[in-house]
């Protein structure tokens, strides 16, 4: 009569799925590794989406569709009619990070540093004294465009953005948490050997550092001051993707939140063969902001795409129709219970690591305001196709009703009238540089959205 969670340790004890999991995890840790913007996982998946044998353009049953490097959507044609719905699966590849200003770079105290704008919710504090690397793309006049990624390799220099030592922080310390650390200091130090005085003026730069700097970048990468203004440069956590636990049970790394609905929604999709409804995967950007801009949940990118979808398979159909016989999943993560902080949750409504991918029935933040709220009808339809396959799942919110909240992209295709509802595994850490997850819920979840795709 009771209802308990179900521990993925003992449902996938089998050396088969051990092995199995193993071999995911080591694959999600290469990935989570290499892809820390949303260009570089859009650029990723889109390669192993043409190695898979999806085709750009809607002339195959199975293409794939781009959107200004930041955004990808897959589609694998079905049996049924579009009229009859999709099975749809969301993601985002955008990740809290700290943005380079238009304007970055500037020296002070014999030091070269760049100005950063933080992009999402983070907690500043958690970005000081650790290794940064930087990613993103400089585009020039001609067009050019220019890959960027320094921190990663072995070889490489790391950045990072100086803390005030504690002999000094009497006064910070003091200060609210929401005040003591400023935004406009979360400045990171470039460099700090000055240029050699010109010759040919026979006096010293005003700015011989930045300087500096400026002629390793012009030097390594054919850039100048002015192509910044023209770029997208993110400082992110430097180094690979770990292992966490003598165990090896949990994976930490920077970008869960969402790169492992990402990973595991590519994962579950690429494995679909002759479906009986048309499947969609999109991966958008800029939830962490909202879901605004073009490459957003609010842009109309997945709608055009379905109308092309329409207009070449099925044009007497009309796209409200598709629609609404739709059902889809956001896959985002939740906020798994901290043990150390256990008093944000209310535990009989929270969800623990390792018991399997967590269905969130609503976001928002105190009375449910921003929220999807989905429908009881649909709750059950899933609750049915997961427990006859036999995978884990959990049912939780994300705290106590007045202690925050959050959003997801799910009210963004709640719009249309399908059925939609937040589902994935839950991490600690979230929005931290080094977020932490389960490797079983990460198993446990590719093999949930398989079954979504497949029901």
């Amino acid at each position: 009569m009771e209802f308990k969670t179900k521990n993925c340790w003992e449902v996938y004890k089998s050396k088969k799925h051990v092995s199995a999991m193993d071999r995911l995890a080591q694959d999600y840790i290469e990935f989570l590794s290499k892809c820390k913007t949303e260009r570089e996982t859009v650029e990723f998946l889109a390669e192993k989406a043409m190695n898979a044998g999806f085709e750009r353009g809607i002339s195959s049953d199975r293409f794939m569709k781009t959107h200004k490097g930041k955004s990808l959507i897959l589609v694998r044609k079905g049996r049924k009619k579009l009229s009859e719905g999709l099975r749809i699966l969301g993601a985002h590849a955008d990740t809290p990070r700290l943005d380079l200003k238009q304007r970055p770079l500037y020296e002070e105290c014999q030091v070269s540093l760049a100005k950063t704008h933080y992009y999402g919710g983070i907690r500043k504090h958690q970005w000081l004294a650790r290794p940064l690397a930087l990613h993103g793309v400089v585009i020039k006049t001609d067009g050019t465009k220019i890959n960027v990624c320094i921190g990663e390799d072995q070889d490489d220099p790391v950045f990072t953005i100086a803390d005030l030592l504690p002999h000094l922080a009497y006064k910070q310390v003091e200060k609210k948490l929401s005040e003591a650390f400023e935004a406009e200091k979360l400045n990171v130090v470039l460099g700090h050997v000055p240029v050699a005085p010109s010759k040919e003026k026979n006096e010293k730069e005003k700015n011989p550092v930045k300087l500096g700097v400026l002629g390793i970048l012009n030097q390594r990468f054919g850039i100048i001051e002015e192509d910044l203004y023209s770029a997208e440069l993110q400082a992110v956590p430097a180094g690979p993707a770990r292992y966490v636990g003598l165990d090896k049970g949990l994976i930490g790394g920077y970008g869960h939140d969402d790169r492992v609905c990402t990973f595991a929604g590519f994962r579950a999709f690429v494995t679909q063969e002759d479906p009986e409804f048309t499947q969609l995967l999109i991966i958008w950007d800029k939830e962490e902001i909202g879901s605004e801009g073009s490459s957003g949940a609010k842009s109309l990118f997945m709608e055009y795409c379905i109308e092309d979808m329409l207009d070449a398979w099925e044009p007497e159909t009309r796209i409200r129709t598709v629609f609404e016989n739709s059902r889809a999943l956001s896959a985002d993560v939740h906020a798994a219970m901290d043990p150390d902080y256990q008093d944000v949750h209310e535990k009989l409504n929270a969800s623990l690591l390792g018991h399997g991918p967590v269905f969130c029935k609503f976001t928002g933040h105190r009375g449910k305001v921003g929220a999807n709220d989905a429908h009881p009808e649909y709750v059950a339809w899933l609750r049915g196709i997961l427990n006859q396959a036999g995978i884990p799942w959990q049912m939780a919110e994300t705290g106590k009703v007045d202690l925050g909240g959050g959003g997801t992209v799910a009210k963004f295709l709640a719009v249309y009238g399908m059925d939609i509802i937040d589902f994935g595994p839950g991490v600690l850490g979230m929005h931290s540089p080094f977020e932490i997850c389960s490797k079983a819920d990460l198993y446990a979840s590719v093999l949930a959205f398989e079954q979504f795709f497949k029901s």
